[in-house]
C-alpha cells in the first residue's frame, strides 16, 4: 500500500472517527477532568504545559487531517460535476473553472447572473404572451356547432325484391 493511500485511509478513519458522537462525549469528558486535575497539581507550571501542549498537538494534527479530507471532498465533487457538465447541455467551459482567479470567476458569476436575468425576462414574456393568447381565445365568440346530422332509419326492403 502506497503511503498516500494509507494516509487517505488513516484521515478517512480519523475523520470518521472524531465527527462521532462518542468522540464529542469523549472530549466533553476530558473537560471536567482537566478541572478536577488542576487542584491536585495546584495549578502549577508544569501541568498548564501539559496541558496546553497536549491541546495545541491535537489541534494543530486535527487540522491538516480535515484539510486533507476536505481537499479529497472537493476534487471528488468537482470530478462529479465535470462528469455531469460533460454529458449534459451545459457550456463546456464550466469544466475546470475551480482553477480560474478569484477575478475570472467573479466575471463569470455576472456574467452568469446576467444570462440568468435574459432568460426571466424572456420567460416572462413567453408567459405574458401565453396569458394574453388564451384571454383572447376565452373572449371569442364560440362559433355555433351545427347541428348533429341524424340518419334516416333505411327503409325495409319488401321480401319478395332481391337483394342488390
Amino acid at each position: 500500500m502506497s503511503f498516500n493511500r494509507f494516509f487517505a485511509a488513516f484521515a478517512n478513519h480519523t475523520a470518521k472517527a472524531t465527527g462521532s458522537p462518542w468522540a464529542f462525549v469523549l472530549c466533553v469528558l476530558v473537560v471536567p477532568s482537566r478541572a478536577v486535575t488542576g487542584p491536585l497539581f495546584k495549578f502549577s507550571d508544569t501541568w498548564q504545559l501539559v496541558i496546553n501542549t497536549g491541546t495545541t498537538i491535537v489541534t494543530f494534527l486535527m487540522v491538516f487531517l480535515i484539510q486533507n479530507t476536505q481537499n479529497r471532498d472537493g476534487l471528488a465533487i468537482q470530478a462529479k460535476l465535470d462528469e455531469l457538465i460533460l454529458y449534459s447541455d451545459a457550456e463546456n467551459r464550466f469544466i475546470g473553472i475551480e482553477k480560474l482567479t478569484d477575478k475570472e470567476l467573479e466575471a463569470l458569476q455576472a456574467r452568469c447572473a446576467k444570462d440568468a436575468e435574459k432568460q426571466e425576462r424572456l420567460a416572462a414574456k413567453a408567459k405574458a404572451e401565453i396569458s394574453s393568447r388564451l384571454q383572447r381565445s376565452a373572449r371569442k365568440p364560440q362559433a355555433a356547432k351545427p347541428a348533429a346530422r341524424t340518419r334516416k332509419p333505411a327503409r325495409a326492403r319488401p321480401k319478395s325484391a332481391p337483394a342488390r
